[in-house]
């Protein structure tokens, strides 16, 4: 007992340590903006939580525009809209109202019919406010998500140009106006999106504002003589790795001032993508989705200060404190279950490495969860992901000073096992059970159709080091026993953890992390079946 309480102060130590050291402010390069500057233009998405574009009937309240624009207007000269429906009908008295120049989006898919409401409201608010629409955007990345031909979108653009007293243009991915060169002899000006985090090759947030250069001088070059505008451009504050394309407030922070100083430096027109983070748009295009704002989605207000350096764990310290309690619960676990046997050396450092992985991110999963989950599925798995990581590795300690055998899933799924194990190992095996279950629906979400997936490694950390330390600890049991559902599922995560960082390659550490936890619980699922199989 006596080595039990430097070890815990040395766990806790560290917890405190690494969470110091990660909310640490990240420092930011000068401000772009002179004293009074605003920014060029933003995207605008008028969705706040709870609304989205796939809400039959939905009107935008007038009012909330209004409160919008009051909040842009102090910010920026200009708003890029992306569509006339849902109550936009309002955006140029609204922008007339706070003196803001708008880039009139019309919405082009499939549906021809609503195709052309879009085109005639876009079309009769040109008419009617040239003095505030500086240009019309036919269409937004229509060739990218292939709803229409470039044939259709040029006569498209045609029909409207011929209507408006405005610069006409069309909006896509710079790849895909290097496809359909032939579209900028219908248009005024090419407006392109330069999205490095979503390039086909990511691109990492520090190398970004070079990206964007040269992108802008190559498509300088093959549309010369016409006007570019960057469309798109900017960075999300959360969600998961394109290999070493990172999420996070302090790339967000950089990218975006240094993308700013950038367009003023060579003179680059530039709409930066977006205004207010849209939760929306998590269902289709996962957490990263939701995270291009930078305003928050619920305050309103800006995630970062201009030239201001920025902490991408602002509450570090109640994570660390909550790191820290569940540790100290490990250990108070461990001396609890070995009270009668008493605890050696090597159990205690098994507590010890059970306690110090569960205390460094299950704080990371309690903010985490809530921001990955979406959808009543999304919040059972993320609850679930969050009382595992506290469950495992309490029980887990537990069954390390009880000197616990192996436990097995055998004993979950054949009666006669499951009465014949001490209470403890029935924990055990049931709390495996959950956690295969909930690991294989992470893993094969990342092999099969990983791009908008999260990791979900903060909350898989405790419980999949939990279980490795029990399997290192754990007495071998003296009955054989079918171990087939442990060998077989070991091979899954085997190969899906291999896969994963193959996949994401060596740069995406959150998938490094990901496949080294699959290919440990694979070691460990494999070391328990071995044990149960003990004479």
């Amino acid at each position: 007992m006596r080595i039990a309480l430097p070890l815990a102060a040395v766990v806790c130590a560290v917890i405190v340590a690494v969470w110091a050291w990660l909310g640490q402010p990240v420092p930011m390069p000068a401000t772009p903006l002179a004293a009074g500057e605003k920014m060029p233009c933003v995207s605008y998405a008028p969705f706040r939580p709870g609304q989205s574009p796939f809400i039959e009937g939905l009107v935008i309240p007038p009012e909330q525009i209004d409160d919008d624009f009051a909040r842009l207007a102090k910010i920026t000269h200009c708003v890029r809209t992306y569509s006339t429906e849902m109550g936009l009908d309002v955006v140029p008295a609204m922008a007339r109202k706070h003196g803001l120049k708008v880039l009139q989006g019309i919405w082009i898919g499939r549906n021809e019919e609503k195709n052309r409401v879009e085109i005639d409201a876009a079309v009769k608010a040109a008419q009617e406010n040239p003095d505030v629409i500086d240009a019309v955007i036919v269409g937004n990345e229509v060739l990218l998500r292939g709803e229409q031909s470039p044939t259709g979108m040029a006569a498209l653009i045609r029909e409207v140009k011929s209507k408006v007293p405005v610069p006409v243009t069309y909006a896509d991915v710079w790849e895909f106006w290097e496809r359909n060169r032939d579209l900028a002899q219908y248009v005024d000006f090419v407006t392109v999106h330069i999205l490095p985090f979503w390039e086909d090759v990511p691109v990492a947030a520090d190398k970004s504002a070079a990206h964007i250069g040269e992108i802008r001088e190559h498509v300088g070059k093959v549309f010369a003589g016409k006007d570019i505008l960057i469309g798109e451009t900017g960075w999300p504050s959360e969600g998961r790795m394109r290999e070493g394309a990172l999420p996070s407030p302090s790339n967000q922070a950089m990218v975006i001032q240094e993308l700013l100083a950038l367009a003023k430096d060579k003179g680059y027109r530039i709409n930066v993508i977006e205004a207010f983070d849209q939760p929306w748009k998590r269902a289709s295009e996962g957490t990263v989705g939701g995270h291009w704002g930078f305003l928050d989605a619920y305050t309103r207000d800006f995630k970062f200060g201009w030239g201001e350096a920025v902490s991408d764990h602002p509450y570090w310290l109640r994570q660390a404190l909550i790191g820290v309690l569940l540790a100290l619960g490990v250990f108070v676990a461990g001396a609890f279950g070995g009270r009668v046997q008493g605890m050696d050396t090597r159990r205690w450092l098994a507590v010890s490495g059970i306690g110090l992985f569960a205390g460094l991110t299950v704080g990371r999963a309690f903010v985490s969860v809530p921001v990955e989950s979406l959808g009543v599925g999304g919040w059972i798995r993320g609850g679930s992901i969050l009382a595992l990581a506290v469950l495992v590795p309490l029980a887990a300690a537990f069954a390390v000073g009880r000197q616990a055998r192996a436990a097995v899933l055998t004993q979950v799924l054949d009666g006669v096992s499951r009465r014949a194990a001490a209470p403890v190992e029935r924990v055990m095996a049931i709390l495996l059970a959950a956690s295969v279950v909930l690991i294989v629906h992470v893993a094969l979400g990342l092999v099969f159709d990983p791009r908008y997936k999260d990791f979900q490694f903060a909350g898989l950390t405790p419980v999949i080091m939990a279980f490795a330390f029990y399997a290192l600890a754990a007495a071998p049991r003296v009955t054989a026993e079918a171990s087939a559902a442990e060998k077989i599922t070991a091979a899954i995560f085997l190969g899906s953890g291999l896969y994963i960082v193959f996949n994401e390659t060596l740069a995406n550490w959150q998938g490094l992390w990901t496949g080294a936890l699959l290919v440990v619980m694979a070691l460990s699922l494999w070391r328990l079946a071995t044990a149960a199989q003990t004479r």
